[in-house]
């Protein structure tokens, strides 16, 4: 079986949990014995090669439309559905904050999509998107797709009530890689480190993370490089920072090990998470967890992490604060290691291209 994984042409140069699942996923479907070739939207692809289609980020439909037309190949999406409209309604500055107080989500998305390709920060290969507009694009790609792969129960209960479809779905939660996050027992943790992995931009919420715990006992290393476009933000939580803060530009994943194992904490106060990738990690590195309270996150880690509101610099301090008193909840790390690693997510990807492949 051959199948082409198509993503987002940013995939290599704006580093997000999407390129780790990318990654990750076509890895271990090689180890299974089936050939994935990663292709990104902007490139020319020779769909006669393939069995198959594999799409990525279901609101980033401008992508997929002229790959699904072009090949007439049957496809997946792996949904990866977020909300950022809460955090853009509120928190969005100037003239385009204003502007997406009066919009829904989808609309937010699509001048979202259009201002990227107007900056030339992104490729805008399917031009049919551009009067189809978002929503009645992800709708198209839902009616034709054979398949979705959401990362929990939650992801695809919103996916049905935004788009009122009725589309055959699994699960497939995300995963942590447990060859490289080893966690070693016998090192002892920093009690007052705390850590954030994530990139520096307003959705991730670092500017709230700061404020909490300038100027406290604890240490906090921010590690990640800011988006693009928001160096703006990224300069702001620069210049608010105590000395307590310290800033660690990007890391590769099997350097990130010496920061887990030594941490007491990790937190994402996002405004929004499907789980959290870097909180998957740290988890399994023996890392007590907080994490936000808006997304998919509960489904995730139930009552094995402290949640915050992320709109609460109050809220996240308490949080950390509980989180680092506490001993580790030692049920998070085997609940990552059994029901959260690439293999089994693979599995379950591998034997939904049996099924669908079969039936054609």
């Amino acid at each position: 079986m051959e199948v082409v994984f198509i993503a987002r042409s940013t995939l290599y140069t704006v580093r997000g949990g999407d390129t780790f699942q990318v990654l990750q996923t076509a890895r271990h479907l090689e180890e299974l014995g089936i050939r994935v070739d990663i292709r990104l939207t902007h490139e020319r692809i020779d769909y006669a090669r393939y069995d198959l289609l594999h799409f990525f980020n279901i609101i980033r439909p401008a992508d997929m439309l002229y790959h699904i037309r072009k090949s007439g190949k049957p496809f997946v999406v792996s949904t990866l559905l977020i909300d950022y409209s809460g955090y853009d309604k509120q928190h969005r500055r100037g003239i385009f904050g204003l502007i997406c107080k009066l919009l829904s989500a989808d609309a937010i998305e699509y001048l979202k999509t259009m201002g990227r390709y107007l900056q030339g920060r992104d490729k805008l290969i399917s031009k049919a998107y551009l009067w189809k507009g978002q929503q009645r694009s992800v709708r198209e790609i839902l009616d034709r797709a054979a398949l979705v792969f959401s990362g929990s129960v939650m992801e695809y209960k919103r996916l049905v009530q935004q788009y009122h479809c009725s589309i055959g779905c699994i699960p497939v939660p995300n995963g942590a890689d447990a060859e490289i996050f080893n966690f070693d027992d016998s090192q002892e943790k920093d009690e007052n480190l705390v850590i954030c992995v994530a990139r520096i931009e307003g959705i991730k919420n670092q500017l709230n993370l700061i404020k909490a715990l300038n100027n406290t006992p604890y240490k906090l290393l921010i590690i990640g490089d800011h988006a693009p476009g928001h160096s703006a933000y990224y300069h702001q939580c620069r210049k608010i920072a105590a000395s307590n803060i310290q800033f660690i530009d990007y890391t590769p994943q099997k350097e990130l090990v010496k920061y887990y194992q030594k941490a007491k904490v990790h937190i994402l106060p996002s405004w929004f998470e499907t789980c959290g990738l870097s909180s998957l990690e740290a988890g399994a590195m023996g890392c007590n967890i907080v994490i936000t309270d808006k997304g998919y996150t509960r489904e995730y880690y139930g009552d094995h992490a402290f949640y915050c509101d992320p709109s609460s610099p109050e809220s996240i301090f308490g949080a950390v604060d509980q989180a680092a008193r506490s001993h580790f909840r030692a049920g998070l790390r085997e609940k990552i290691l059994t029901d959260y690693t690439w293999d089994r997510a693979a599995a379950c990807i591998a034997r939904a291209y049996d099924q669908i492949l079969e039936a054609i």
